[in-house]
């Protein structure tokens, strides 16, 4: 979760925060695999609950793990959720991606999923993330493309304002504002499909609850996009959409990964 001001558009109730926890970095972060190794300094930002910055620091043995959120509340589910497994070298404090609490060069890798799109100005963030990087370390952001996203059968869906539902296809261009060179940027995809029933049930569930409870649907009633009856067909349908044996749900997601390669260059005597 992330966002400047504590209103992150998808809500902090109890079933976003239980839903967002079916993340892991194998699910969600497994571009940054290739680069974890022991004895790593990590930041997660716009850590939620916790589930990927946990699983993070149980492949970085040796190394530290800080998950940053401006929200207090899933901060306490991700304290919890650390200590049930057992997991030491993570420690979960309040913060800002747009402020980011630590001075310059302070980590290896500098990590956001789903986030940057809802802080309120991207470009910050990225160069906030950038800051607290060291030289040689890795910036590396996953956010979702929702306009990319396809389905079946088909189920209504109202878009709102309040983030940015293009933000995947917009990580390069972010980037490259806030001052990344583009020579030094790795930029793929990723995707989250939903097919089986495990996976339906997970989904729709959680679109289903957040349909009926977040500021996603006041926000799509209050800007007109749909009635509060609509809404509760939206909710219904996305449940008939979860029991459906073909039912059928993928997303892209834009990646990127920055490591600043240049070699300083001491200065003559």
């Amino acid at each position: 979760m992330c966002d400047s001001n504590d209103n992150y558009v998808l809500g902090q109730s109890s079933s976003m925060r239980r839903g967002l926890k079916w993340r892991t970095v194998e699910n969600s972060a497994s571009h940054i695999i290739p680069h974890l190794k022991p004895g790593l300094t990590i930041l997660d930002v716009g850590c939620g609950p916790g589930t990927i910055t946990v699983d993070l620091a149980s492949r970085v043995t040796e190394g530290k793990v800080i998950g940053i959120d401006i929200a207090s509340r899933p901060l306490e589910d991700a304290r919890i959720f650390a200590a049930e497994r057992g997991i030491t070298n993570v420690e979960f404090k309040e913060g800002d991606a747009l402020s980011i609490p630590f001075p310059d060069s302070t980590f290896d890798l500098v990590h956001a999923h789903q986030c940057i799109q809802h802080s309120g100005d991207p470009v910050r963030a990225l160069r906030e993330m950038k800051r607290v990087t060291r030289q040689g370390g890795l910036v590396a952001v996953c956010e979702m493309d929702f306009s990319s996203a396809v389905w079946s059968p088909d189920i209504p869906v109202a878009i709102t304002k309040g983030t940015d539902m293009n933000a995947g296809r917009k990580l390069v261009g972010w980037a490259l504002s806030a001052g990344f060179r583009r020579s030094d940027i790795t930029s793929t995809a990723g995707v989250w499909c939903y097919s089986t029933p495990e996976e339906r049930s997970y989904w729709s569930s959680l679109v289903s609850e957040v349909t009926m409870v977040s500021d996603l649907g006041r926000s799509a009633v209050a800007q007109g996009f749909v009635t509060q009856e609509g809404l509760e067909q939206m909710a219904h349908a996305w449940d008939e959409w979860g029991a459906a044996e073909d039912g059928w749900f993928a997303v892209i997601h834009g990646v990127i990964i920055y490591m600043d390669i240049t070699v300083q260059i001491a200065s003559p005597k």
